[in-house]
């Protein structure tokens, strides 16, 4: 129930209204001063309803806490479970604890974060040869945007997300690059002429597999099952568990790398200084590039290709997202024109075969 009190300043020339509430239940009495009186009974009728639907706490730690310590607990508490964003994300939540970590929640709006999110776009790169990408800037937006989702479900510092108001860029689709048959033959033998002996083995898999980089540099020993063909990736973008089937020439390359084995590493592709971490082959990966005179192709093109060959061989989307580790179908349909081609290719000779030349 509210209570509004009349005061007036020591040379009584001012006066004041102070509303109280207390409510069954509430530990303390929760009070405001107002120069008015209509003012003080707004309030308190405000307050009380805010209450009673469970609202007002809400809005009272957003009034509290700060973006910094939101962002500070996040990271602390939350990024822990996710190891492999710790890196990146955290980077990407300090710039925002940069920007507008001394602002209290209650002041972080849909507007500042679209002013905010227009300084981040007007950035330069590390290189200064040009902006931020959308790609970028919808990475910085979600990483602090699951972190205030966190401050709305599960702490109740506020009451909504401000960041489901604000407009994404738009990412513009990636274009599948895959090589080409001269481009294969011309890259992997730069790769067997490279001063990296491993090179051609990792460029082999990547090819056949369609593994991301981490996954096969994170690759160890005992999920290699050479009798089943097969290897285990532990270490997935998405945290899955995955085993893939390894044929052909890339078993071969596999067992004989296996029998050469001198290393103690559990690591299939060891560093040649510290064997308990990975090789890094990224300036042996560029020299063989170059050299092999492939344009426009990095080593993530390398799961593109895989992926490119598979559905032109007449994989389904299903197949290839459970070959790739894709979740959904949503990342495997840039694939889809391949696989009409060819189920153009399937339909021609099934009706060749059926009437011949002529119907």
């Amino acid at each position: 129930m509210a209570f509004i009190e009349k005061r007036n300043s020591k040379d009584k020339k001012k006066k004041s209204y102070r509303a109280q509430i207390r409510l069954k239940g509430l530990p303390t009495t929760i009070n405001e001063t107002f120069p008015t009186k209509k003012l003080a009974l707004a309030w308190a009728r405000k307050t009380e309803t805010e209450i009673k639907e469970g609202r007002y706490f809400k809005t009272s730690e957003s009034r509290k806490r700060t973006v910094a310590q939101l962002i500070d607990r996040y990271i602390e508490s939350i990024l822990p479970r996710k190891p492999r964003s710790i890196k990146k994300q955290t980077a990407q939540l300090l710039w925002w604890k940069g920007k507008i970590g001394h602002r209290v929640l209650a002041e972080v709006t849909p507007a500042l974060l679209r002013e905010t999110i227009d300084l981040l776009a007007a950035e330069e790169t590390p290189r200064k040869t040009k902006k931020k990408s959308p790609a970028t800037i919808v990475r910085y937006m979600a990483a602090f945007s699951h972190a205030l989702s966190i401050a709305t479900r599960e702490w109740e510092w506020i009451e909504s997300n401000p960041m489901s108001k604000v407009s994404r860029p738009k990412e513009p689709r990636g274009r599948v690059r895959f090589l080409l048959s001269d481009e294969r033959e011309r890259l992997l033998q730069a790769c067997k002429e490279s001063e990296c002996p491993e090179l051609h083995l990792i460029t082999v898999l990547a090819l056949s597999t369609g593994a991301r980089q981490s996954e096969l540099l994170n690759l160890t020993w005992e999920n290699v099952q050479l009798e089943k063909a097969r290897v285990i990736f532990q270490d997935t973008k998405n945290g899955d568990r995955r085993g893939v089937y390894v044929t052909g020439p890339a078993l071969e390359l596999l067992k004989k790398h296996a029998a050469d084995r001198t290393s103690l590493s559990p690591l299939v592709f060891p560093s040649k200084t510290d064997p308990s971490k990975p090789l890094n082959f990224r300036t042996a990966w560029e020299n063989a590039v170059e050299k092999s005179g492939v344009k426009d192709f990095v080593f993530h093109s390398c799961r593109h290709s895989a992926a490119s060959e598979l559905a032109m061989s007449g994989a389904t989307l299903a197949e290839i997202a459970e070959i790739l580790g894709h979740r959904t179908y949503a990342m495997v349909k840039k694939y889809s024109h391949f696989i009409e081609n060819h189920s153009v290719k399937v339909l021609e000779r099934m009706t060749e075969k059926v009437f011949g030349s002529g119907a």
